[in-house]
């Protein structure tokens, strides 16, 4: 890498934070603390996307089938969450990064969706960098709300089906207003989307590595970003038509 980071830098990442349980286990320490660390990881994350100009930046912060998990874990989690935002509001104005979320935020706990609003008002303003929480989130609810609205669109006369579009339907996600991604990171060595995105990483390039997301660092985010520069994105397209296209 030179001085000035890699040389193609994506619009949109996507990272599915994993891995916390884990690190917490080999060290013979509770659950919640891995959490703690991943917590800090977030942070350091956010700051390399924009020291390396990513615009926007999304993290699956807690699944809609998280919450099967023990009652004083998601607790805690929600603990977390309230406390990330506290401390977190100062740092996002002065960086001038605007805080969104996705997912159905209205069955998180009240402290927090208060919280959540206080600091999306707080950033409303910010257009240059964008940091994304899934909450509650997972894809296949996302797809069915989206299918309901645009349903509910066609009753009132708004839309037609016989119109139908990719680029029409992709504007009841709750993504509607943001780049498709064009990198996925998915830490810990699984090889799954685990209901992240599926609509909108249908042309990403996916990057997974065996690194647990309390020791993913900046060097980790940069590595990613080299492999995802070392990919050629042909949508469909020839290496032949590719090439051609950029002389």
């Amino acid at each position: 890498m030179s001085n000035s980071g890699p040389a193609r830098i994506p619009r949109h990442v996507a990272i599915i934070m994993d891995g916390n349980g884990r690190w917490a286990r080999q060290r013979g320490l509770p659950r919640l603390e891995g959490h703690r660390r991943g917590v800090e990881t977030v942070r350091t994350v956010v700051d390399a996307a924009r020291e390396l100009g990513i615009r926007c930046l999304t993290l699956y912060a807690f699944s809609a089938e998280n919450w099967k998990r023990p009652g004083d874990e998601v607790s805690g989690l929600m603990g977390l969450l309230d406390l990330f935002l506290k401390r977190e509001l100062d740092n996002l104005i002065k960086e001038k990064v605007r805080l969104r979320t996705i997912g159905r935020t209205d069955a998180l706990p009240a402290n927090v969706q208060r919280e959540l609003a206080r600091v999306q008002e707080a950033t409303r303003r910010f257009t240059e960098w964008n940091l994304v929480l899934a909450l509650n989130y997972g894809a296949q609810s996302e797809a069915a709300d989206a299918a309901r609205a645009y349903a509910e669109a066609v009753l009132a006369g708004r839309e037609k089906p016989a119109e139908l579009t990719w680029e029409k339907f992709s504007r009841y996600l709750s993504t509607a207003d943001l780049p498709e991604p064009d990198l996925l990171i998915r830490t810990s060595g699984e090889l799954r989307l685990s209901n992240f995105l599926m609509l909108q990483l249908a042309y990403a390039e996916l990057v997974f590595t065996p690194v647990l997301w309390p020791d993913f660092g900046r060097a980790d985010l940069v590595a990613a970003v080299e492999e995802y520069g070392r990919r050629e994105r042909r949508y469909g397209a020839t290496t032949e038509q590719i090439k051609a296209g950029a002389r």
